[in-house]
Protein backbone atom coordinates (compact mmCIF):
# COMPACT_ATOMS: atom_id res chain seq x y z
CA UNK A 1 0.00 0.00 0.00
CA UNK A 2 1.12 3.85 -0.83
CA UNK A 3 0.24 6.45 1.29
CA UNK A 4 1.02 9.57 -0.42
CA UNK A 5 0.84 13.60 0.50
CA UNK A 6 0.07 16.34 -1.85
CA UNK A 7 0.44 20.46 -0.54
CA UNK A 8 1.96 21.89 -3.05
CA UNK A 9 -0.70 24.77 -3.43
CA UNK A 10 -4.17 25.49 -1.18
CA UNK A 11 -5.32 21.84 -1.31
CA UNK A 12 -4.34 19.36 1.56
CA UNK A 13 -4.64 16.10 -0.19
CA UNK A 14 -3.46 12.25 1.20
CA UNK A 15 -4.17 9.25 -0.04
CA UNK A 16 -4.08 5.56 -0.41
CA UNK A 17 -3.59 3.59 -3.36
CA UNK A 18 -2.72 -0.13 -3.78
CA UNK A 19 0.94 -0.87 -6.21
CA UNK A 20 -1.16 -1.73 -8.88
CA UNK A 21 -3.08 1.35 -8.96
CA UNK A 22 -6.14 1.05 -6.87
CA UNK A 23 -7.48 4.13 -5.30
CA UNK A 24 -8.78 3.07 -1.74
CA UNK A 25 -9.10 6.65 -0.82
CA UNK A 26 -8.28 10.10 -1.49
CA UNK A 27 -8.85 13.04 0.23
CA UNK A 28 -8.85 16.91 -0.58
CA UNK A 29 -9.22 19.50 1.92
CA UNK A 30 -9.73 23.06 0.03
CA UNK A 31 -8.57 25.90 1.77
CA UNK A 32 -11.55 28.69 1.17
CA UNK A 33 -9.46 31.13 3.22
CA UNK A 34 -7.98 32.18 -0.26
CA UNK A 35 -11.15 33.84 -1.25
CA UNK A 36 -11.06 37.35 0.43
CA UNK A 37 -7.69 37.93 -1.04
CA UNK A 38 -7.84 36.99 -4.75
CA UNK A 39 -5.46 34.13 -5.09
CA UNK A 40 -3.83 32.13 -3.26
CA UNK A 41 -1.46 33.72 0.20
CA UNK A 42 1.65 30.84 0.69
CA UNK A 43 2.39 31.38 4.43
CA UNK A 44 -1.89 31.71 4.57
CA UNK A 45 -2.08 27.82 3.01
CA UNK A 46 1.47 26.70 4.88
CA UNK A 47 -0.35 27.33 8.08
CA UNK A 48 -3.46 25.91 6.92
CA UNK A 49 -1.74 22.86 5.37
CA UNK A 50 -0.73 22.19 9.02
CA UNK A 51 -3.36 22.59 10.71
CA UNK A 52 -5.45 19.98 8.27
CA UNK A 53 -2.73 17.54 7.61
CA UNK A 54 -2.82 15.24 10.32
CA UNK A 55 -6.93 15.00 10.12
CA UNK A 56 -6.19 14.42 6.67
CA UNK A 57 -3.91 11.51 6.45
CA UNK A 58 -6.10 9.67 9.14
CA UNK A 59 -8.93 10.64 7.02
CA UNK A 60 -7.30 8.74 4.35
CA UNK A 61 -6.34 5.26 6.43
CA UNK A 62 -9.82 5.26 7.34
CA UNK A 63 -11.36 5.46 4.68
CA UNK A 64 -8.87 3.07 2.42
CA UNK A 65 -9.33 0.53 5.81
CA UNK A 66 -5.92 0.32 6.33
CA UNK A 67 -3.54 1.30 9.27
CA UNK A 68 0.11 2.88 9.05
CA UNK A 69 1.22 -0.98 9.40
CA UNK A 70 0.02 -1.93 6.01
CA UNK A 71 1.70 1.06 4.23
CA UNK A 72 4.69 -0.06 2.44
CA UNK A 73 5.68 2.80 0.80
CA UNK A 74 5.29 6.80 1.48
CA UNK A 75 5.20 9.32 -1.38
CA UNK A 76 5.04 13.76 -1.37
CA UNK A 77 5.44 15.90 -3.93
CA UNK A 78 8.63 17.20 -4.04
CA UNK A 79 7.73 20.37 -6.54
CA UNK A 80 6.90 22.45 -8.41
CA UNK A 81 4.65 24.42 -6.40
CA UNK A 82 4.69 26.86 -2.98
CA UNK A 83 7.54 26.07 -1.39
CA UNK A 84 6.21 26.98 2.13
CA UNK A 85 3.15 24.42 1.32
CA UNK A 86 5.20 21.96 -0.42
CA UNK A 87 7.52 21.77 3.10
CA UNK A 88 4.37 20.97 5.08
CA UNK A 89 3.40 17.81 3.55
CA UNK A 90 7.08 16.63 2.16
CA UNK A 91 8.19 17.09 5.95
CA UNK A 92 5.45 15.38 6.96
CA UNK A 93 6.06 12.51 4.80
CA UNK A 94 9.89 12.31 5.58
CA UNK A 95 9.42 12.07 8.94
CA UNK A 96 6.07 8.94 8.59
CA UNK A 97 8.64 7.07 6.37
CA UNK A 98 11.50 7.41 8.84
CA UNK A 99 9.32 6.47 12.15
CA UNK A 100 8.73 3.15 10.35
CA UNK A 101 11.96 3.19 8.35
CA UNK A 102 9.95 2.74 4.95
CA UNK A 103 10.71 3.94 1.41
CA UNK A 104 10.14 7.04 0.12
CA UNK A 105 9.20 8.65 -3.34
CA UNK A 106 9.69 12.10 -3.93
CA UNK A 107 7.29 13.17 -6.64
CA UNK A 108 7.35 15.72 -9.36
CA UNK A 109 3.66 17.46 -9.27
CA UNK A 110 3.75 17.35 -13.18
CA UNK A 111 4.36 13.86 -12.95
CA UNK A 112 1.70 13.46 -10.83
CA UNK A 113 -0.57 14.67 -13.42
CA UNK A 114 0.84 12.63 -15.91
CA UNK A 115 0.45 9.47 -14.10
CA UNK A 116 -3.20 10.19 -12.89
CA UNK A 117 -4.35 8.71 -16.38
CA UNK A 118 -2.56 5.12 -14.60
CA UNK A 119 -4.96 4.64 -12.29
CA UNK A 120 -7.66 2.00 -12.24
CA UNK A 121 -9.91 1.98 -13.61
CA UNK A 122 -8.73 3.39 -16.89
CA UNK A 123 -5.24 2.71 -16.67
CA UNK A 124 -4.07 4.48 -20.04
CA UNK A 125 -1.31 2.67 -21.50
CA UNK A 126 1.95 4.89 -23.22
CA UNK A 127 2.32 5.93 -25.87
CA UNK A 128 0.13 8.76 -25.71
CA UNK A 129 0.27 12.94 -26.18
CA UNK A 130 -0.58 14.83 -22.76
CA UNK A 131 -2.11 18.13 -22.23
CA UNK A 132 -1.52 19.26 -18.39
CA UNK A 133 -3.42 22.53 -17.86
CA UNK A 134 -3.61 23.90 -14.66
CA UNK A 135 -3.69 27.17 -12.31
CA UNK A 136 0.00 27.14 -12.42
CA UNK A 137 1.33 24.68 -15.55
CA UNK A 138 0.37 24.33 -19.13
CA UNK A 139 2.63 21.93 -20.95
CA UNK A 140 2.51 19.30 -23.63
CA UNK A 141 4.53 15.74 -23.31
CA UNK A 142 5.18 12.95 -25.61
CA UNK A 143 4.96 9.85 -23.34
CA UNK A 144 6.83 6.71 -24.28
CA UNK A 145 6.57 4.73 -21.06
CA UNK A 146 5.53 5.37 -17.31
CA UNK A 147 8.49 7.39 -16.01
CA UNK A 148 9.20 10.64 -14.56
CA UNK A 149 11.20 12.33 -17.93
CA UNK A 150 8.61 12.30 -20.88
CA UNK A 151 9.63 14.15 -23.85
CA UNK A 152 8.46 18.11 -22.47
CA UNK A 153 6.99 19.20 -26.26
CA UNK A 154 5.71 23.00 -25.38
CA UNK A 155 4.81 25.01 -21.97
CA UNK A 156 3.39 28.20 -21.29
CA UNK A 157 5.90 31.25 -22.13
CA UNK A 158 4.12 33.29 -18.95
CA UNK A 159 0.57 32.61 -17.30
CA UNK A 160 -1.00 29.52 -17.26
CA UNK A 161 -4.19 28.69 -18.38
CA UNK A 162 -5.77 28.30 -14.89
CA UNK A 163 -4.17 31.67 -14.05
CA UNK A 164 -5.54 33.24 -17.23
CA UNK A 165 -9.37 31.64 -16.28
CA UNK A 166 -8.72 32.85 -12.74
CA UNK A 167 -7.39 36.65 -14.28
CA UNK A 168 -10.04 36.85 -15.93
CA UNK A 169 -12.66 36.06 -13.52
CA UNK A 170 -11.20 38.76 -11.10
CA UNK A 171 -11.70 41.41 -13.80
CA UNK A 172 -15.09 40.30 -14.47
CA UNK A 173 -16.12 40.72 -10.53
CA UNK A 174 -16.92 37.15 -10.52
CA UNK A 175 -14.49 36.04 -7.18
CA UNK A 176 -11.53 33.44 -6.60
CA UNK A 177 -11.38 30.68 -7.59
CA UNK A 178 -12.64 31.94 -10.68
CA UNK A 179 -12.84 28.93 -13.25
CA UNK A 180 -15.72 27.74 -12.69
CA UNK A 181 -17.63 30.89 -12.40
CA UNK A 182 -16.58 32.57 -15.75
CA UNK A 183 -17.15 29.07 -17.60
CA UNK A 184 -21.07 28.82 -15.64
CA UNK A 185 -21.66 32.98 -16.76
CA UNK A 186 -20.05 32.14 -20.29
CA UNK A 187 -22.75 29.81 -20.72
CA UNK A 188 -25.40 32.47 -20.54
CA UNK A 189 -23.33 34.23 -23.04
CA UNK A 190 -22.20 34.61 -26.90
CA UNK A 191 -19.03 33.10 -27.73
CA UNK A 192 -18.49 35.12 -30.99
CA UNK A 193 -19.42 39.16 -29.36
CA UNK A 194 -15.60 39.90 -29.18
CA UNK A 195 -12.30 38.96 -30.82
CA UNK A 196 -9.55 37.90 -28.12
CA UNK A 197 -6.18 36.65 -29.21
CA UNK A 198 -5.24 33.03 -29.44
CA UNK A 199 -1.51 32.87 -30.23
CA UNK A 200 -2.13 31.67 -32.83
CA UNK A 201 0.49 33.70 -35.28
CA UNK A 202 3.29 32.13 -32.75
CA UNK A 203 3.57 28.83 -34.44
CA UNK A 204 5.59 25.89 -32.73
CA UNK A 205 3.83 24.64 -29.22
CA UNK A 206 4.66 26.77 -26.76
CA UNK A 207 1.42 28.82 -25.16
CA UNK A 208 1.04 32.20 -24.19
CA UNK A 209 -1.95 33.45 -21.82
CA UNK A 210 -0.55 37.09 -20.67
CA UNK A 211 -1.44 38.99 -23.81
CA UNK A 212 -4.96 37.38 -23.82
CA UNK A 213 -5.20 38.58 -20.05
CA UNK A 214 -4.50 42.03 -21.10
CA UNK A 215 -6.89 42.21 -24.08
CA UNK A 216 -9.63 41.30 -21.69
CA UNK A 217 -8.34 44.35 -19.01
CA UNK A 218 -7.85 46.66 -22.01
CA UNK A 219 -11.47 45.93 -23.25
CA UNK A 220 -13.12 46.16 -19.80
CA UNK A 221 -11.37 50.00 -19.65
CA UNK A 222 -12.89 50.70 -22.82
CA UNK A 223 -16.50 49.27 -22.54
CA UNK A 224 -16.58 51.08 -18.77
CA UNK A 225 -18.37 49.85 -15.45
CA UNK A 226 -21.86 50.19 -16.81
CA UNK A 227 -21.50 48.95 -20.05
CA UNK A 228 -18.93 46.12 -18.68
CA UNK A 229 -22.04 44.69 -16.40
CA UNK A 230 -24.19 44.36 -19.52
CA UNK A 231 -21.87 42.40 -21.54
CA UNK A 232 -20.05 40.19 -18.64
CA UNK A 233 -21.65 36.91 -19.85
CA UNK A 234 -20.41 37.50 -23.28
CA UNK A 235 -17.15 38.76 -22.45
CA UNK A 236 -16.82 35.55 -20.01
CA UNK A 237 -17.98 33.56 -23.88
CA UNK A 238 -15.28 34.96 -25.76
CA UNK A 239 -12.53 35.03 -23.53
CA UNK A 240 -13.30 31.26 -22.63
CA UNK A 241 -13.27 30.58 -26.24
CA UNK A 242 -9.98 32.16 -26.71
CA UNK A 243 -8.28 30.10 -24.17
CA UNK A 244 -10.09 27.05 -25.05
CA UNK A 245 -8.86 27.72 -28.88
CA UNK A 246 -5.14 28.60 -28.00
CA UNK A 247 -5.28 24.86 -26.11
CA UNK A 248 -6.82 23.27 -28.99
CA UNK A 249 -4.94 24.60 -31.59
CA UNK A 250 -1.47 23.54 -29.96
CA UNK A 251 -2.79 20.04 -29.20
CA UNK A 252 -3.98 19.56 -33.30
CA UNK A 253 -0.15 20.64 -34.05
CA UNK A 254 1.49 18.03 -31.18
CA UNK A 255 -0.82 15.20 -32.87
CA UNK A 256 0.57 15.73 -36.62
CA UNK A 257 4.01 15.80 -35.15
CA UNK A 258 4.00 12.89 -32.62
CA UNK A 259 1.48 11.08 -34.54
CA UNK A 260 -0.31 10.40 -31.48
CA UNK A 261 -3.70 8.79 -31.46
CA UNK A 262 -4.83 9.14 -28.37
CA UNK A 263 -4.55 12.36 -26.17
CA UNK A 264 -4.12 12.50 -21.84
CA UNK A 265 -5.62 15.55 -20.61
CA UNK A 266 -5.64 16.62 -16.66
CA UNK A 267 -4.97 19.40 -14.54
CA UNK A 268 -7.97 21.27 -13.47
CA UNK A 269 -8.46 23.09 -16.38
CA UNK A 270 -9.31 19.95 -17.94
CA UNK A 271 -12.67 20.10 -16.21
CA UNK A 272 -13.76 23.17 -18.34
CA UNK A 273 -16.86 21.58 -20.56
CA UNK A 274 -15.77 23.70 -23.53
CA UNK A 275 -12.02 22.26 -23.82
CA UNK A 276 -13.50 18.40 -23.18
CA UNK A 277 -15.98 19.08 -26.08
CA UNK A 278 -13.88 20.61 -28.27
CA UNK A 279 -10.87 18.12 -27.12
CA UNK A 280 -13.06 15.12 -28.07
CA UNK A 281 -13.63 16.51 -32.09
CA UNK A 282 -9.85 16.31 -32.63
CA UNK A 283 -10.90 12.74 -34.00
CA UNK A 284 -8.75 11.07 -31.54
CA UNK A 285 -9.21 8.64 -28.32
CA UNK A 286 -9.56 11.15 -25.56
CA UNK A 287 -8.46 10.18 -21.78
CA UNK A 288 -9.75 12.55 -19.15
CA UNK A 289 -9.58 11.43 -15.98
CA UNK A 290 -12.67 11.98 -13.21
CA UNK A 291 -12.67 15.44 -12.13
CA UNK A 292 -11.02 15.09 -8.50
CA UNK A 293 -7.76 13.47 -10.34
CA UNK A 294 -7.98 16.28 -12.85
CA UNK A 295 -7.43 18.95 -9.21
CA UNK A 296 -4.54 18.44 -7.45
CA UNK A 297 -4.78 15.30 -5.19
CA UNK A 298 -2.95 13.19 -3.73
CA UNK A 299 -3.95 9.89 -5.70
CA UNK A 300 -1.94 11.34 -8.51
CA UNK A 301 0.87 11.41 -6.81
CA UNK A 302 1.20 7.72 -5.25
CA UNK A 303 0.48 6.71 -8.58
CA UNK A 304 3.59 8.58 -9.97
CA UNK A 305 5.04 7.18 -7.26
CA UNK A 306 4.94 3.70 -8.33
CA UNK A 307 6.91 4.87 -11.18
CA UNK A 308 9.51 6.99 -8.80
CA UNK A 309 12.74 5.63 -8.16
CA UNK A 310 12.47 5.29 -3.99
CA UNK A 311 14.24 5.91 -1.81
CA UNK A 312 15.45 3.83 1.42
CA UNK A 313 15.80 5.32 4.97
CA UNK A 314 17.72 7.58 5.60
CA UNK A 315 18.83 8.55 2.49
CA UNK A 316 15.81 10.63 2.00
CA UNK A 317 16.32 12.78 4.83
CA UNK A 318 18.47 15.34 3.48
CA UNK A 319 16.12 15.90 0.10
CA UNK A 320 14.26 18.99 -0.01
CA UNK A 321 11.45 20.45 -2.15
CA UNK A 322 11.84 22.76 -5.06
CA UNK A 323 9.46 25.66 -6.58
CA UNK A 324 9.96 25.15 -10.50
CA UNK A 325 13.99 24.70 -11.12
CA UNK A 326 14.24 21.04 -10.95
CA UNK A 327 11.21 19.60 -12.90
CA UNK A 328 11.99 15.91 -14.13
CA UNK A 329 10.15 16.68 -17.94
CA UNK A 330 12.43 16.63 -20.20
CA UNK A 331 12.97 19.47 -22.82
Amino acid sequence: MILAIETSCDDTCAAVVTRDGEIRSNIISSQGVHARFGGVVPEIASRQHLTLLQPVIDQALDTAGVSLEQITLVAATRGPGLVAALLVGFSAAKALAAARRLPFAAVDHLHGHLAASFLKPTELEPPFLALIASGGHTLLADVRDHGPQPALLGQTLDDAAGEAFDKGARLLGLGYPGGAALERLAREGDAEAFEFPTGARMGGLDFSFAGLKTALLYRVRELGEQQTELCRADLAASYQRAIVESLTLRVRRALRATSATRLAVGGGVAANGALRAALEQLGVELDIPARELCTDNAAMIASAARYTPALAFPDYLTLDVYASGERTLAA
